[in-house]
């Protein structure tokens, strides 16, 4: 009997540490992740989700529903899957409704507030594709489940202030980042280019024209017309591109002067027209694909 108690006990205390404790496969899908490697992720959970030893987690379902929701912004995927979107925001739904994915929606609220962002800049991509019905059916599945759940917010960068230059090419690209402040504050707007409203392509299209700068509309268009040029090289008045992992999703204006610290003013999908350091902020600073020159 007393052995028998003592098996009892053991198998007891392995489950309880089994529930509470981290486990190997869920943290590499998390890394992963991390890593913008979300085709790999996508199969991974889809494996974990066929052994019946993880059926006391949702983090395989929660995992397979992000990763397909990043990988469906690239239309190829997309179309050899045609019914991901739904199905992933219907996982999503029901992993937050319980009370164990109300934890993981907790616990991982740095991932969906990075997705959340990701989400709204295809959003604005579609529109701009003239595909507005399909558009407004994303757009409200974002709203629905994202309800409650806000936006992670960059800190501001610090005021900067140019040191006097008789470069006249240093005072144009001053001027530029003169004007572009004069929009901040301005809301975010799905499409938008102009001052009632800007996306980021649509914010740096409309700065950049009023310098006699003519930009393509779509963030990935003006990536691939601009000059490439170093991140050391990157400077005030030069373009700073960001991919979501399969393609350019956003752009933004650089502020920092030569050598300095990267920062940028840019259309926020939380907070409209705004700045922020690029190099503090774990979003932007892991997701910058390079550098794009406009101006002399």
């Amino acid at each position: 009997m007393k052995f028998l108690r003592f098996v009892i006990v053991a198998i007891v205390a392995f489950s309880t540490q089994s529930l509470v404790a981290q486990v190997p496969a869920f943290d590499k899908l998390e890394m992963l992740y991390d890593q913008q490697h979300y085709g790999i992720v996508y199969r991974r959970a889809n494996r974990l989700l066929d052994k019946p030893e993880y059926d006391f987690s949702q983090i395989p379902k929660y995992y397979k529903a992000i990763s397909s929701l990043q990988l469906a912004q690239d239309p190829f995927w997309n179309a050899r899957h045609k019914n991901a979107v739904d199905e992933s925001f219907e996982l999503l739904a029901k992993v937050k409704s319980s009370a164990k994915g109300k934890k993981i929606f907790e616990a991982h609220y740095y991932e969906l507030s990075s997705l959340r962002t990701d989400l709204e800049s295809w959003v604005s991509d579609l529109k701009r594709q003239g595909k507005q019905q399909e558009a407004y059916s994303l757009a409200n599945k974002i709203a629905t489940l994202f309800e409650g759940i806000n936006v992670l917010e960059d800190s501001k960068a610090p005021e900067i202030k140019y040191e006097a230059s008789t470069s006249v090419k240093l005072k144009e690209r001053v001027e530029i980042i003169d004007f572009a402040k004069k929009q901040l504050g301005v809301p975010y707007v799905s499409a938008g280019d102009n001052p009632s409203g800007f996306d980021c392509s649509g914010f740096t299209t409309y700065v950049m024209n009023n310098a006699g700068v003519k930009l393509p509309r779509r963030a990935k268009d003006q990536y691939e017309a601009s000059q490439k040029i170093k991140e050391k090289d990157a400077q005030i008045g030069d373009l700073v591109f960001f991919s979501n992992g399969t393609e350019i999703s956003h752009v933004g204006i650089l502020i920092n002067e030569l050598g300095k610290p990267k920062a940028m003013i840019h259309a926020s999908s939380s907070k409209g027209i705004s700045i922020v350091e690029i190099e503090t902020s774990t979003y932007w600073k892991t997701r910058i694909v390079g550098y794009g020159r406009f101006v002399p």
